[in-house]
């Protein structure tokens, strides 16, 4: 238990039995009245976003997450299979948990899963991953009708715009949060 004078962004609040993470918090002393503190939630499951105001030291339940470091292992049927790092213990996680990560992780790529009562909630990935580029078209110089990039599917099979000077099988960095080229791999 805590009150809403120790809110802190990122912190996992437990209100009505949803998860919901404090994306960010203002408080509110008007000159008439009681204090109050604005916040804005995203629900840890579904994502989406709502605007709350609670009343000052009021008591919020705090949810505890813990976060492992863990491997992805393999795919199995639907489910993606994990082994923590420290224990080795093997998870089986839904592709729904999983969601659009699965477009970035390979075999023996590490991942955060977060994890409240031993179920996975989500999964999150380094800002960055190193991929191959399986197909390309070779890239025509003075082609810029398309602002001087052109499309690249990578091992993973999703797709993103690089430069057109970028050849096939070179491997790249692709940002894990927006899905945009970064440059090329060292």
């Amino acid at each position: 238990m805590a009150t809403t004078n120790d809110l802190k962004n990122g912190m996992t609040l437990d209100i009505e039995g949803q998860l919901w993470n404090v994306v960010e918090f203002q408080h509110v002393k008007p000159g008439k009245g009681p204090a109050f503190v604005r916040t804005k939630l995203k629900s840890v499951t579904t994502g989406k976003v709502i605007d709350r105001t609670l009343n000052a030291g009021v008591k919020v339940d705090v949810a505890v997450l813990e976060k492992r470091d863990m491997t992805f292992l393999y795919r199995d049927g639907d489910d993606f299979v994990f082994m923590d790092q420290k224990t080795f213990d093997q998870m089986n996680i839904s592709e729904s948990i999983v969601g659009d990560a699965a477009d970035y992780m390979l075999e023996n790529c590490e991942a955060n899963v977060a994890i409240h009562e031993g179920n996975p909630l989500y999964i999150d990935l380094p800002a960055s991953v190193e991929l191959t580029i399986t197909y390309t078209e070779p890239g025509l110089q003075g082609d810029r009708s398309s602002g001087g990039t052109k499309p690249a599917t990578l091992e993973t099979g999703i797709t993103v715009q690089v430069p057109l000077f970028i050849k096939q099988d070179e491997k790249v960095l692709v940002d894990t949060r927006t899905g945009a080229y970064l440059g090329r791999a060292n």
